[in-house]
């Protein structure tokens, strides 16, 4: 991190947090990250669900939710971005303040609500999107709907021929009764909606699934069938987590989904047992508390082909992304293997902690 990203980071956080995500997103749009193509090698490169990502190392959802920085982000060393959610019409979200940095833990708290510009508005940036990149998007529905699985068919049929992959978000914990619909019957018939419009936007346009860290071993088993069943490209695991345990900044006690530091052990032993449950048949990508080079690599150990960040950036900076791909490059030469190799070597070992 140079002197400029460190004072720039400092100044950040003296800020309110989501004023500072804004200014955030604005310096992207402004060219003030460096810009350069994404780290890669044969170490790195790897393959899901058809998509051929020069490294393993994405941005979650969450960061650009309305598709205003898909070239910078692109640039800033991502192998892939994932944009939104998004939901068919725009809404605000819930009331403001939402979301809460917990420094002490290296952790955030938010309640956006699906907060986003609506399908139509981010299609139309979507048709102007960087040439090259892999660019996918969060499906999310409106708060309000009284049919959310057409939500995410509304979508779907309208940002998808603009995509290279989409993810069926049922796991936020900050739209009411929204996670309900990770159970088995409620998910199969969400799941075949969207898979049926797919067919008629863009066949074999990759479909993932979001699920959330709050998941028991039978329910984990219940969606994996499910998913398998009717199926789906992959699994991200996970979103954000209730749980609250082990926290010691002021603001944890906040209603919302922790995000962070916090999150990785149990974000990735639900990665495990959902590598378990599948066979190592159905690709998995591993998100929650990633901020190095060895937190990815364990994620892929214990499952993933990819893992995406988020949080850990507020922290340490975009130029982490680099550092992470840098790092992890010369792990995997020191080993001798590559991403493919090792995922979900010491699958077994996370599943069962």
């Amino acid at each position: 991190m140079n002197l400029w990203e460190r004072s720039a980071l400092w100044g950040l956080r003296q800020l309110d947090p989501e004023l500072a995500h804004g200014l955030s997103i604005r310096a992207l749009q402004l060219g003030m990250v460096p810009a350069a193509p994404p780290d890669t090698s044969a170490r790195l490169r790897t393959e899901i669900a058809g998509l051929t990502l020069p490294n393993p190392v994405g941005l979650a959802a969450g960061f650009d939710k309305n598709a205003q920085a898909m070239g910078p982000l692109a640039d800033a060393g991502f192998g892939f971005v994932e944009l939104g959610a998004v939901t068919p019409r725009a809404q605000p979200g819930n009331p403001r303040p939402r979301l809460f940095r917990l420094r002490q833990d290296q952790a955030a708290i938010n309640r956006f609500g699906f907060n986003n510009d609506g399908a139509d508005v981010i299609a139309r940036r979507l048709a102007f999107r960087p040439a090259g990149a892999v660019i996918g998007l969060n499906l999310g529905a409106n708060k309000d709907s009284s049919d959310r699985a057409a939500d995410y068919a509304h979508v779907l049929r309208r940002c998808g021929p603009y995509l290279d992959f989409v993810t069926v978000n049922v796991s936020s914990p900050n739209t009411a009764n929204l996670r309900d619909l990770q159970q088995d019957t409620a998910l199969a018939a969400l799941l075949s909606g969207v898979l049926e419009t797919r067919q008629d936007v863009r066949p074999g346009l990759p479909v993932f699934l979001k699920v959330a860290p709050d998941l028991g071993d039978d329910e984990i088993a219940a969606i994996a069938r499910v998913a398998m069943d009717r199926g789906l490209d992959a699994i991200i695991a996970t979103n954000t987590t209730t749980d609250r345990q082990g926290l010691i900044s002021p603001g944890r006690d906040e209603a919302g989904g922790l995000s962070g530091k916090p999150l990785f052990q149990k974000s990735t032993r639900t990665l495990a047992r959902f590598h378990v449950e599948t066979g190592g048949a159905m690709p998995l990508i591993g998100v929650g508390g990633i901020s190095s080079a060895r937190d990815a690599y364990d994620k892929i150990c214990a499952g993933a082909s990819a893992v995406q960040l988020y949080t850990a950036m507020v922290f340490h900076g975009i130029s982490l992304v680099r550092r992470i791909t840098t790092d992890l490059d010369a792990l995997l030469e020191r080993r001798g293997t590559n991403v493919a190799a090792i995922s979900g070597s010491q699958a077994a070992e996370w599943a069962n902690r």
